[in-house]
Formats: C-alpha cells, structure tokens, sequence
C-alpha cells in the first residue's frame, strides 16, 4: 500500500539517534530503521505518534511531567538491538500546550485513523493516561471497525480510570468510551489487569461492575499465578477481533517503575506483563497500543523509561513476526470535508 498524506501534527519528527555498533543486519537497532518520510514505509509497518500532554494528570490532581514521556520513551527505545529488520515511521506529536485536552484529543484521533487506515500498527507514546481516549478516537474514525468488528479494551493499570467527572482527565478514559459505546449501541468490552483495590474506591468497582468490566488485582498476578493470567488473555482475545492495548506504567512495582505520577506499593511484576505484551502481539490481530504516565521528572536512572521501551519492543517484534488476522475487508472511510 503506498503511503499517504496523514494528519498533521502539532511537533514534526526528528530523526532518530543512539548507539552505532557498525553496518549491517547484525547491528541493528531502533534508530536505524526508524523513518520521519511516510514514503519509506508500507502498509504492515509501524508507526509511532506521540501525546505530549499531562492535563489530563493535572485536573486528575496528579504530579505533571508527563508530556515529556514521548522524548524519553523514544529515546530509550533508540538503542534497543533488533533480531530482524523492520521498517517504522515518527510521526510526530501532538502537544496539549494550552489546557485544551478536547482539542487534543480530537487531532490525536485523526491522527491515529489516518496510521491506521494506511495499514499501519500503531504505537501512541505518552503523555498521561488520558491518550487512551484519544487512541480509541482514532480506532472509532478509522476504517478498521464496522458493526461486525469487536473491539476489545485492555488496560494494564493499577486504576480503573472510571471516574464521573464534569471534565475529561487522566481518571476518565474509559467512561468515556463507555458513554461513547453506549451512544453508538455497543457495550465497551473492557479488561483491566492489575487492578490495585486500595487504590479504587468502592465507587469505581461499582462502577466497574455496573459496566461489565472484567478485571484481575494486582495480588492475582504474581509470578507464580501464570495459568489464571494466561486463561484471563486468553478470554479477553476471544472477544475481540481488534485489540486496543492501553500500558499505564503504574502498574508496575515502583521499584521497577519509580517515574509515573501514582508509584505502585505493590504492581504486577515486569515478567508477567512482559508475557501478557507478548501473549496479545502473537495473537496477530489489529493492534492499537498507547503507553501512559512515563514522567522523566520522577523517573531514577530512566528505570521506567527502560521499562516501557522494553515493553514496546517486545510487543512490535513480536507482532512483526506472528501472522496477521485480517479483519474481514472493508470499505475506504468517508472522511468528512473540512474548509
């Protein structure tokens, strides 16, 4: 598929850099095949768009810093050695510079629907956990759901991020969905795992239920429950034929990840995420994937820079290398006109 013209962006790309070790396959390493020319890529390759936005976080009453997650995440991705050859392209960011979190959410969603309608798997770097609505934006506008299409929601979180508020925020994104299923006639077919109880109120487990969210706690996703966490995954696939995976890095331990805005005391140790990022790439049906809540600010010894971008890298060779579940074909999307 050729490339095309996507949606513009708010920061242009720069290339990428990092350690060089000499010519040829056997050196590899994300910055070598990592593009800002739409031109270089094809349809099947990876595309990376960054949110560069912690209003969220801050209505969410949360520490800032988080708009600085993208710059982090990419570059501690930069270096990591590649097995095979892949192509991927930077898109860009979109920056929420002016407290309009609406504003950037609607031109991350097009964003994201024009990766995707250009066959690409997309990976959205944030940014707090409010780039989850603006991911699933993207995936509603594009052309890869129809009425027969399933779309399953997995949250990798300590929070349930369910919370009514009166304005959008870090703690509101799957409401959100939930309200905007709803007005289309669907159920938001949402998973959470590594739900942390002290950290949700009775409200939003209420809430949680009411809404049919299926979920695992932290304390049920230990290195020693590999079978419960497996048969969860393995549910959650078999409900949806499109995956919108969303990694809040506050589901880690804080000793793994001390640089997001809410440390876990407990989290669900980095094997046992790690397997379930590789469980739902080998599936190989359509991928969509935002990270959440990298803040360099917090962070010590870019421990949980290293930590997503080691998460994002096994999710994207993983993928490369599983076969592709098409989903049935559809028609090109009929984008509205603008002036």
């Amino acid at each position: 598929m050729p490339a095309v013209a996507t949606a513009p962006v708010d920061v242009a790309p720069t290339a990428w850099s990092g350690r060089d070790d000499g010519p040829g396959a056997e050196h590899l390493r994300w910055h070598h095949v990592v593009s800002v020319d739409p031109a270089a890529v094809t349809a099947g390759d990876v595309a990376f768009v960054g949110f560069r936005s912690d209003e969220g976080v801050r209505r969410n009453k949360g520490r800032p810093g988080a708009a600085d997650g993208p710059r982090a995440l990419r570059a501690a991705l930069a270096s990591m050695a590649l097995p095979s050859r892949q192509r991927a392209l930077d898109a860009g960011d979109i920056e929420v510079a002016d407290g309009d979190l609406e504003g950037g959410h609607a031109r991350l969603g097009r964003a994201v629907a024009d990766l995707l309608d250009d066959g690409h798997r997309v990976v959205v770097l944030g940014g707090g956990h409010e780039v989850a609505y603006g991911s699933y934006l993207g995936l509603t506008g594009s052309g890869l759901l129809d009425d027969d299409t399933r779309l399953g929601v997995l949250n990798l979180d300590a929070h349930f991020d369910l919370r009514d508020e009166p304005v959008p925020s870090s703690g509101t994104p799957f409401l959100q969905m939930a309200r905007d299923e709803q007005a289309a006639g669907r159920r938001l077919n949402y998973w959470v795992l590594g739900v942390s109880q002290p950290s949700n109120t009775t409200t939003l487990f209420r809430t949680a239920d009411r809404l049919g969210v299926r979920y695992l706690t932290d304390t049920e996703c230990g290195t020693l429950d590999r079978e419960r966490v497996d048969a969860f995954v393995e549910e959650f696939l078999a409900s949806c034929d499109v995956v919108h995976l969303t990694i809040d890095l506050d589901v880690l331990p804080a000793a793994a990840a001390p640089g997001v805005s809410a440390p876990a005391a407990y989290g669900v140790p980095i094997e046992t995420v790690e397997r379930v990022c590789a469980a739902i790439a080998s599936s190989g049906k359509p991928l969509l994937v935002d990270v959440a809540e990298l803040n360099p600010s917090l962070d010590v010894d870019q421990r949980t820079a290293r930590a997503a971008a080691r998460l994002v890298h096994r999710l994207l060779v993983t993928s490369a290398a599983a076969p592709v579940r098409a989903t049935p074909e559809l028609p090109e999307p009929q984008r509205p006109e603008t002036d």
